[in-house]
């Protein structure tokens, strides 16, 4: 009701300036005790995934909150999982302003952030401060200046800093804001950052004497042949399970609108569809050997039912929140928790 009555003057702002604005303010509401007003009061059933029990199956996907500085606030809103990220290695601006952009014709959103954020180190002492201590995804890439056949060291960086705070922590290949960064889901250049990632997870596991899963983050630009040699790979080094999807190139859906030319990831309605499918195409190859969380395009309940019906043990919402706010975080709970 009261994102109902503010959204107006939200989307009146500049998307970026917005998006900080209502973190900001969800932010005060929870150091006054306050966000309890809006936590939803579903009976939920947990889920276990990736040996994790999660309170419920609904999460929040990452690039809301970059650096672990609103975790807090986030979590009053019902959320069964968080995932926090994308963390570099090192500080980084991103791409320059203007980076994000509404259309709110099609309930879609385009952005071009490339990956800015205060960098791994920040992160981590965000997340020490935390009262939460509900599941925490953390979600690592790569610094643009590092060169691509540099980029695994990158990550193995990010792993092993975040490693004894994460519940799980999640590779992002798929980002299309950062130069290149796409390449490593190709077929030969992929098998060798997972297998990297799976050595040094078995040794960060018994330094730290504990598991945390890993998952894999990818477009849903792609074919049926990658689709097919993805999930191979994911089988081969047993990864922990992987997120479909990020966001898309494809601008058919949004064709003529306003702002529809910008570069960068297409998120919102227009993905829905396509992200379901390369649900249903893991799904088929997985064989429920490597689960599946559903990511693009949820801003009704039904539409996160559609994720799971077409292979997904998960859900997590993003775009859908600018829309519908955290009543559309209710109505996914309710959604999935329907006998």
């Amino acid at each position: 009701m009261l994102y109902s009555l503010l959204r107006p003057i939200v989307f009146q702002m500049d998307p970026e300036r917005a998006h900080h604005l209502t973190l900001n303010m969800m932010q005060g509401l929870n150091r006054l005790g306050l966000s309890g007003l809006i936590k939803p009061n579903v009976k939920c059933k947990p889920s276990t995934v990736m040996g994790i029990t999660f309170p419920n199956q609904v999460g929040l996907a990452a690039g809301l909150d970059k650096n672990g500085e609103y975790i807090d606030a986030l979590a009053a809103l019902g959320f069964g999982f968080i995932e926090i990220g994308t963390v570099t290695p090192r500080a980084q601006v991103g791409n320059p302003q203007p980076r994000m952009f509404r259309l709110t014709e099609a309930e879609a959103i385009i952005n071009r952030m490339g990956f800015n954020n205060h960098g791994v180190d920040t992160l981590i002492e965000n997340v020490k401060k935390v009262r939460y201590n509900g599941i925490l995804g953390i979600n690592i890439g790569k610094n643009a200046d590092t060169p691509m056949e540099k980029a695994t060291e990158d990550y193995l960086i990010c792993l092993r800093k975040v490693y004894p705070y994460a519940s799980y922590v999640t590779a992002n290949i798929s980002s299309p804001n950062t130069k290149n960064l796409r390449q490593l889901q190709d077929s030969t250049e992929l098998g060798g950052l997972l297998g990297a990632l799976k050595e040094e997870q078995q040794r960060l596991s018994e330094q730290h004497g504990k598991y945390v899963p890993l998952v894999l983050k990818i477009a849903p630009d792609l074919d049926g042949e990658q689709i097919e040699a993805i999930a191979k790979l994911l089988l081969h080094y047993r990864f922990d399970a992987v997120i479909a999807t990020n966001t898309t190139i494809s601008r058919d859906a949004v064709q003529g609108l306003k702002h529809s030319n910008e570069a960068g990831g297409l998120s919102g309605s227009p993905v829905r569809e396509i992200s379901t499918a390369v649900i249903m195409q893991l799904a088929e190859h997985l064989k429920g050997e490597v689960p599946i969380i559903g990511a693009g395009g949820i801003l009704k309940g039904e539409h996160a039912q559609q994720k799971m019906a077409a292979g997904a043990s998960l859900v997590q919402l993003y775009s859908g929140l600018i829309y519908r706010g955290p009543a559309l975080v209710k109505e996914s709970l309710k959604a999935l928790n329907q006998t």
